[in-house]
């Protein structure tokens, strides 16, 4: 047979897409109406246009009229392959019920449900509910603790500590003070109160009053207010500073930056620091020496003139200064770095006795000049005195001692002095009248004195 192209009308089962299209392939066999049997080769002329479309198709593929399949829908411009079916239906795999995970799944799901749904009929009904909620909680107990634990000394204390607020030409200021007795005098710092024309004092109640200067004195850094017409005042118990030793805890009470009644707790760390402060009129008159107690119980400025307390909350120290870091340190902390120092309650005591009985403290002193310039071991005597005086007075202690111009003084009762602060602080630290063993150096030479302290006004 020869191959001919279909030149009828096209059926109306199909029907082109939009556009030209493109030449059929003389092998591809023309659509046959739907509906319509299969004809075979041996049949009518119904399929003889199949028929020769079909043997074609066939022959090109090279199948005999035996092995020739039945023919399948085409169509006329799809890119398939040659023999392509025109669609391949996907059934998918065979459908065999419920897996294991599905049922572990939908099991999961359904339990999630029944407990979110069960929790919020829950809350729901707690809400709705008239019980009480009421989660638990311990009960009271007995608000007393130790005497001895810090809690216990807070107890014992505060109602002896005091805020003071100074108003002075410069401006004002906060500083601490504590109760010495019933007649109302109070002692505190005289860097608190130093130049003040209006101190008011502050209780642990809130009550407010105005306090008088009683006396004060720069070199040991303390002084004496006093309150009048309060009822009900709670002098602290002074305890004795020979007792203190390395090691021993110990409670500051302050109000630093004018935070009343905090109280900090630590340990004494030192004790004999020779500490200065002061110094801020330029001339040496309002510098203090302080043979003081080292604590790293967090002392900040307002803590100046609180009390250091020992574990029967007996006062053993005055707070009265800091060591804080370098002014040229870029990493300089302003606050505590655990380095607060305490004039020891003995010293302190002493004057305040005087400061209350003469208004003025005295001063032990040995008579002598010393040379502030020098840079080597010891307290050097010096050659002159002021205004071109003698550097050693004559007729005091250290002449009646022995001392002479030029003489080193190394050591004070077997302790070393390194220099002139720390002589003029380990003489500080005793009475008028007290005797000393000095260990002078002259010409290459040591020698033993014995000294007996003299007595000065203070400022």
């Amino acid at each position: 047979m020869a191959d001919r192209q279909q030149t009828e009308p096209a059926p109306s089962w199909w029907s082109r897409p939009e556009g030209t299209a493109e030449g059929r392939h003389d092998t591809v066999p023309a659509p046959r109406p739907e509906g319509r049997p299969e004809v075979g080769p041996e049949d009518g002329s119904e399929g003889a246009a199949s028929g020769a479309s079909g043997d074609r198709t066939a022959e090109a593929a090279g199948v005999g009229d035996a092995e020739r399949p039945r023919a399948v829908r085409y169509d006329p411009w799809g890119t398939q392959p040659l023999q392509a079916p025109l669609q391949v239906v996907d059934r998918g795999r065979e459908r065999r019920g419920f897996g294991l995970w599905q049922v572990v799944a939908l099991a999961v799901g359904t339990a999630l449900l029944a407990g979110g749904v069960g929790g919020y009929l829950g809350v729901l009904a707690e809400r709705q509910s008239s019980t009480r909620l009421e989660l638990p909680q311990a009960g009271v107990a007995d608000k007393g603790r130790a005497p001895d634990s810090v809690a216990g000394i807070a107890a014992t204390a505060l109602p002896g500590v005091v805020t003071l607020h100074v108003r002075s030409a410069k401006g004002g200021g906060t500083g601490t003070g504590f109760v010495l007795d019933q007649q109302g005098h109070i002692l505190t710092n005289n860097h608190v109160v130093a130049d003040a024309k209006e101190i008011a004092v502050t209780f642990g109640t809130g009550e407010s009053v105005t306090a008088e200067l009683v006396g004060r004195d720069s070199g040991y850094d303390l002084a004496v207010v006093k309150v009048s017409g309060v009822r009900g005042l709670q002098p602290l118990s002074l305890g004795n500073s020979e007792n203190v030793r390395v090691g021993d805890p110990v409670v500051a009470i302050g109000a630093p930056f004018d935070l009343s009644n905090t109280v900090t707790a630590g340990i004494i760390s030192a004790t004999g620091r020779p500490v200065t402060a002061g110094g801020d009129k330029g001339d040496g008159s309002d510098i203090s020496y302080v043979d003081a107690l080292q604590t790293d119980a967090p002392i900040n400025p307002g803590n100046s003139g609180g009390p250091l307390l020992d574990a029967k909350a007996h006062v053993v120290g005055i707070n009265s200064a800091i060591r804080g870091a370098d002014k040229d340190d870029p990493d300089r902390q302003g606050g505590s770095i655990g380095l607060g120092f305490a004039i020891p309650i003995n010293q302190g005591k002493r004057v305040a006795e005087e400061l209350i009985r003469t208004g003025h403290a005295t001063h032990p002193v040995i008579g002598v000049t010393l040379d502030m310039e020098y840079t080597g071991d010891g307290a050097r005597v010096g050659d002159k005195g002021e205004d071109g005086k003698p550097s050693v007075v004559a007729g005091g202690p250290g002449a009646r001692a022995g001392i002479k111009a030029g003489d080193v003084i190394t050591k004070v009762d077997g302790q070393r002095v390194r220099g002139e602060d720390e002589l003029i602080i380990k003489i500080r630290s005793h009475r008028p009248g007290d005797k000393l063993t000095l260990t002078v150096r002259r010409g290459g030479r040591e020698e033993t004195l014995e000294v007996v302290l003299g007595s000065a006004n203070g400022s």
